[in-house]
């Protein structure tokens, strides 16, 4: 019967393997959420030294604390009480913390201080993503009233340092920078950096703009509130001038010298499916035939971070010097596509995932007792860390954003489905019938 299973799904991409019936989806949320509330713990540490608030970390092989983690932790906390938003807050007051005179704030901080990594190594845009967020959790913006100088200024130096207004688009420095280690649609090549105009990171600054604009509108500044909704549509205009290539029907990263497509089909194609930037017609087109497809990123087990058909198609377990995005599982990015297939109406398919992760990680931590940072899109097994690439050879684990199974989850069976919401947009995240 599994092998059954295993080969109809691949074949007709209909959810029979781990079916998802409600009562099925609500114990497999049951049993997520008991093994969550073991680990949940680790990726929470008290303040400490130039940290000043409680703090975030992928926990296991991590201990410090990183910008996009926390953010995803602190939106996983935030979505399970008013009590946990607290979290989110206070990694938003972490970074906004570090902003140095300027405007930089390193991406890694330590109890020691900021962390910078092959670079600069900016911060990525999140941090006024988790200020609406953790506000919205909380009934509360009056906390950011001291820290929004500071956020305009993080956002100002990023506009001076990563934009390139012959495109109005916004580039990485490497690929290391932008979270995705080893992404392929972008280069960690020393003589090429700043390189690649990137529909990722794009589309994280857009949704920074509209945070921007909810927070200006919050705290009594509606001329600040205007300036950052003009900035978004601007931007969302030069993604789908630039970006959008109809021909594929998908979002591509160029290069800034030629404005050459990078073609190749990887986790960063699929960000800006997670916000109100395609029509419908053309999001549902691109979702089809390349993200819920098996010739590309769909797997028996979640979905690839790199396209099945690309040459640098694997599974290798890595860590060091970078994570390896050429293939396996992450899910942190599976929560991005979920929220998509949420958005453009798969909700059969979204639901399939959130059943899909949801077995892979509890089949992770019964073996282990903790989780890894990925997983094989071939056979489902942890791949990063293994116990010989962890401190004394003794498996360490991981907790971090593994946590976003269970919202996705929530979703599914309790239709709380309020995942990363940023502004008004209309947004359809609900229960497939």
């Amino acid at each position: 019967m599994r092998l059954r299973c295993t080969i109809a799904l691949l074949i007709s991409l209909s959810p029979l393997c781990w079916p998802a019936d409600n009562a099925s989806m609500a114990k497999l949320l049951t049993d997520v959420a008991n093994a969550y509330a073991q680990l949940e713990p680790r990726s929470i540490r008290p303040a400490e030294g130039f940290i000043k608030y409680d703090y975030l970390i992928p926990a296991g092989y991590y201990k410090e604390m990183w910008d996009w983690d926390g953010f995803f932790i602190g939106c996983h906390l935030a979505h399970q009480s008013r009590k946990k938003a607290e979290y989110l807050k206070w990694w938003v007051l972490d970074f906004a913390g570090a902003i140095d005179k300027d405007g930089y704030v390193a991406g890694c901080i330590t109890t020691k201080g900021p962390r910078p990594l092959m670079g600069k190594f900016a911060m990525k845009p999140f941090l006024a993503q988790g200020a609406v967020i953790a506000s919205e959790h909380l009934g509360d913006y009056g906390w950011v009233r001291p820290i929004w100088e500071g956020l305009r200024q993080l956002i100002a130096y990023r506009e001076s340092t990563q934009y390139d207004p012959k495109w109005g688009l916004f580039f990485w420095e490497n690929a290391m920078s932008s979270g995705a280690d080893n992404n392929v649609a972008l280069t960690n090549d020393p003589n090429d950096k700043n390189a690649i105009l990137a529909a990722d990171l794009s589309t994280f600054q857009l949704r920074e703009y509209k945070a921007m604009a909810r927070l200006a509108e919050r705290l009594g500044k509606p001329v600040e509130a205007v300036e950052y909704r003009t900035k978004a549509e601007r931007l969302r205009s030069a993604m789908l001038e630039h970006l959008w290539f109809a021909d594929d029907s998908i979002f591509f990263n160029i290069r800034r010298d030629n404005g050459k497509a990078v073609k190749r089909i990887s986790y960063s194609n699929f960000v800006p499916l997670v916000d109100d930037i395609l029509p419908e017609d053309r999001a549902r087109k691109m979702i089809s035939r390349y993200l819920w497809n098996p010739d590309h990123m769909l797997s028996p087990y979640g979905l690839r971070s790199l396209s099945k058909r690309d040459p640098s198609y694997n599974n290798v377990s890595m860590i060091e010097p970078y994570s390896n995005w050429q293939g396996p599982i992450w899910i942190n990015a599976n929560y991005l596509y979920y929220i998509a297939l949420k958005r453009y109406g798969f909700d059969a398919q979204a639901s399939q995932l959130a059943n899909t992760l949801g077995r892979v990680v509890l089949a992770d931590i019964r073996k282990w007792g903790s989780m890894h940072e990925n997983y094989s899109a071939e056979t489902g097994e942890g791949l990063a860390p293994t116990p010989e690439q962890s401190e004394n050879h003794i498996f360490t684990g991981f907790v971090g954003w593994n946590l976003l199974v269970q919202d996705m989850l929530e979703c599914e069976a309790e239709n709380d489905c309020d995942l990363m919401q940023v502004d008004d947009s209309k947004v359809q995240l609900r229960v497939a019938q």
